[in-house]
């Protein structure tokens, strides 16, 4: 169903629990391609050939073409008013937290709280031969020699999750889920896992689902849509709406 802002300050209220995801459409508005739409990263680079773990340990040089690329997608992009929206949500006591699909840090920037990284961030660089990490700095976005790591000279490779590595912290994500009972989809139609299993696992558990797209998705235009409701447009308009009727 398509919600009205009534309906979804009286979700929102009503709720014991209520978390965010949050997918790459909450960033487009920040100047940010979605990686998968037409023109974006994967469309130059084929993510199957650069970025899997295994191209950066045979052929860093190859890898690195990909992450500077997206560093520079990334670098000076400020956060949008749907990310100071969540902010403004969580320290008024109705958000618990967010789990992001992004890599951006925007939402930290916004001055959000509580943020769980699945995919990692991109404000360092990681090392896999010692686990040193050192701030990603613009300079690493200039062609030349691979950023090493000071202490054991292995090439370093930006702090997100590759093809072929696990997600980051779902411990942490299975807690903040516990117990929620209304999951805030901001930006994303969840249809990668093993983000797409958050939206099933709240409604195993008895929660619906308030979506924030720019049209209905499977949640709330497919099987799941008996439990969850559709605010629609972009969230850089229609997040701040919603916070500001929630104060």
């Amino acid at each position: 169903m398509i919600a009205d802002y009534d309906h979804a300050v009286r979700t929102i209220r009503s709720a014991r629990r209520v978390v965010a995801l949050t997918g790459a459409g909450i960033s487009v508005e920040s100047g940010i391609p979605d990686f998968r739409s037409p023109g974006g990263l994967w469309s130059h680079f084929d993510p199957a050939e650069y970025a899997t773990l295994s191209c950066f340990l045979h052929d860093p040089e190859k890898a690195w073409r990909l992450y500077r690329e997206l560093g520079r997608t990334l670098l000076g992009r400020e956060p949008n008013p749907a990310h100071f929206a969540l902010a403004r949500m969580s320290k008024a006591g109705h958000l618990a937290g967010i789990v992001t699909q992004n890599v951006d840090g925007l939402h930290q920037r916004a001055g959000n709280p509580l943020v769980l990284e699945m995919h990692g961030e991109h404000g360092r660089l990681q090392c896999l031969g010692c686990d040193l990490l050192e701030p990603f700095l613009p300079a690493h976005l200039e062609d030349g020699p691979l950023p090493r790591c000071r202490a054991c000279g292995e090439p370093l490779k930006p702090n997100v999750v590759l093809f072929e590595e696990s997600v980051r912290e779902m411990l942490e994500v299975a807690r903040l889920l516990d117990g929620c009972d209304l999951l805030l989809v901001v930006g994303t139609s969840a249809e990668v896992y093993p983000a797409a299993g958050l939206p099933l696992e709240v409604l195993s558990q008895g929660g619906s689902l308030l979506e924030f797209n720019l049209a209905p998705t499977r949640l709330t235009g497919g099987g799941l849509g008996r439990v969850g409701a559709l605010v629609e447009g972009p969230a850089g308009v229609t997040l701040p709406i919603l916070a500001g009727r929630l104060e």
